[in-house]
């Protein structure tokens, strides 16, 4: 299934004056995409609920996965100098010879995979700093204001006939009703989203808001002042997420109890079990493999021959050290019962507890790590919208999506497709701000478009080499690699058929494929409405194919027969692997 092809390396691509602007090298991908191993603390509360105490091997197993994937990314991201938008537009334009639907599927699921990030961090980002703002005040038993509530006259009634302790939790409920700052309590608009979600827009929606718009007004200056932002941001992010990751193997916090037995929170290896498993992969999967954002940028690369692999491979070194550490950290330092905790599970915990790690509570170290951690979401709201606009942009240009995505400022960032996800992640912040339930909803279906983007993408590989067997390749994937992805690519499918359920939703795979869908109607406007049928002329100039013709499809029916076996291993999932009883 494998040809040769010539040992041939790029020469570094001239600067071009239109389109994105060639002014990083790969340091510069490399600092865009550290905000990848912020997004461990987006999801590693949920991970805890759902893999017990199978959560750090399940964190392990998945980012060496991402890393293994990696290398196949970089060989189809050489193929393509002269593009952006990452591993999902490489990809498509092997898909493109076999059918025009499945190629801008594949695009399509990569951003809204993506863009979700922006909402999630903003939630979160948005929680922390309403907590250093406006905390809600803690009160006991033994407060004066929860005493004086007690002896009031004007609540004898609420709490005749309670033990004493049930009124002591009335009362401290009451009390802290009273005394939350109103900042903490304001609301807008609250709603009902067809019985799926609530919408609810109050101070979380617009903090995240504001963060939104200071990430894009940082990107409205081009690629070179974004990586250059980054970089300061990700060296005061990194580094004490590596502190994190060793003082407690030094000074005693971690204990060896909290990682055995190895079985899901269902206690053994059911039926059941296995789906916890599988569904605690499927959406770990979303943050360790994401650090493939590096080879978004190839067109904005000065030398792309050199930098794309560089880029990706210290990005996903990078990603394997942080990921394994902190999530063996945070399991061993705090348990099963420490790491289900509804302020680590939402994620504004996060950084009290590493405070509690290595500071020993200190509140100066407490608020030092609730700054990184404001940052390192920043960091990942940062790179999200850098790589997710630039794969709205590349379909803008290559005619997959609306043709006003493929417009640049006089920077060369891409902003009308900034400008589309700031609105479309608007939307999606109401949700997540609401309550945990919509963030992970959200988070399901977002990662069952990456996983069918990741499956369609590990099997260009051995396409483009069939197909295109003559174009250089400046890196080319040693072929047992390229077959162990292709692998990956099925068991990617089948995390998702099975653990998709797991979040939020029980239906949370069949909205993900909904979602996906819908890639058809725009599809359709640009291709037959916008161009008449008619692909632009330099979409595929780097496989040197011109005007519509398409190329040989030398493959045969062996594409086919992949998406039909994808379709069979993800109906086998889902039907196969079933949830614990409640």
């Amino acid at each position: 299934m494998v040809s040769e092809t010539r040992a041939e390396v790029f020469a570094p691509a001239p600067h071009q004056e239109a389109g994105l602007h060639r002014a990083i090298d790969w340091r510069g991908a490399f600092w865009i995409a550290s905000g990848v191993p912020a997004l461990v603390m987006i999801s590693i509360g949920g991970m805890g609920a759902a893999a017990g105490k199978l959560a750090f091997l399940v964190w392990a197993i998945s980012v060496l996965m991402g890393f293994f994937q990696a290398y196949s990314y970089a060989e189809i991201a050489g193929l393509f100098a002269n593009k952006s938008g990452g591993a999902a537009v490489y990809g498509a334009a092997a898909w493109l010879r076999y059918s025009k639907l499945i190629a801008p599927l594949s695009v399509w699921c990569n951003w809204y995979a993506w863009t979700p990030v922006l909402s999630l961090g903003c939630t979160i980002a948005a929680g922390y700093i309403l907590n250093a703002i406006a905390p809600i005040p803690t009160f006991t038993a033994n407060s004066p204001e929860v005493v004086a509530w007690l002896h009031s006259a004007a609540n004898a009634a609420v709490i005749d006939g309670k033990s004493a302790e049930e009124a002591a939790k009335l009362a401290i409920a009451a009390v802290t009703q009273v005394h939350t700052p109103l900042l903490r309590s304001l609301t807008l608009v609250n709603f009902s989203f067809f019985g799926f979600v609530n919408v609810e827009i109050g101070s979380t929606f617009f903090i995240g808001a504001a963060l939104m718009l200071m990430a894009f007004a940082i990107q409205h200056r081009g690629i070179l002042g974004t990586a250059r932002v980054q970089m300061w941001i990700g060296l005061l992010v990194i580094v004490p997420m590596l502190i994190v990751g060793l003082v407690p193997f030094f000074n005693g916090s971690v204990h060896a109890n909290n990682f055995v037995p190895l079985v899901p929170p269902v206690g053994n290896w059911s039926n059941g079990g296995w789906t916890q498993f599988l569904g605690a992969l499927f959406i770990a999967g979303w943050s360790t493999y994401a650090f493939e954002t590096a080879v978004c940028y190839t067109r904005e690369f000065k030398n792309p021959a050199v930098d794309t692999k560089k880029s990706i491979v210290r990005a996903g070194l990078l990603c394997v050290v942080l990921y394994s550490l902190v999530a063996a950290t945070f399991q061993g330092y705090l348990g099963l019962e420490g790491m289900t905790a509804p302020g680590i599970v939402d994620g504004t915990g996060v950084a009290a507890a590493m405070g509690q790690m290595v500071g020993a509570g200190s509140t100066f170290v407490t608020h030092l790590l609730e700054m990184m951690m404001v940052l390192a979401l920043i960091l990942a709201i940062m790179m999200a919208m850098a790589g997710s606009s630039r794969t709205l942009y590349q379909g803008g240009v290559d005619g997959w999506l609306p043709k006003y995505l493929s417009h640049v400022n006089e920077h060369g960032a891409p902003t009308r497709a900034m400008w589309t996800d700031l609105i479309f992640n608007l939307g999606l912040l109401s949700f997540a701000s609401s309550d945990t339930n919509a963030y992970y909803f959200i988070l399901a279906i977002s990662n069952v478009g990456y996983m069918i983007f990741i499956f369609l993408n590990l099997q260009s590989v051995w396409i483009h080499r069939i197909d295109s067997p003559n174009i250089p390749r400046p890196y080319r994937t040693p072929n047992w690699l390229v077959a162990f992805n292709v692998l990956l690519g099925f068991f990617n499918l089948l995390l998702m058929g099975a653990g998709a359920k797991v979040w939020g939703n029980p239906n949370s795979l069949w909205y993900g494929i909904g979602f996906g869908l819908l890639i058809l109607p725009v599809f359709f406007f640009r291709h037959y409405i916008q161009d008449k049928g008619k692909f632009p002329d330099h979409m595929l100039m780097d496989l040197d194919l011109k005007s519509q013709d398409l190329g040989e499809r030398r493959a045969g029916l062996l594409p086919y027969l992949a998406l039909a076996l994808g379709v069979a291993v993800i109906l086998f999932g889902h039907y196969y692997f079933q949830l614990p009883p409640a």
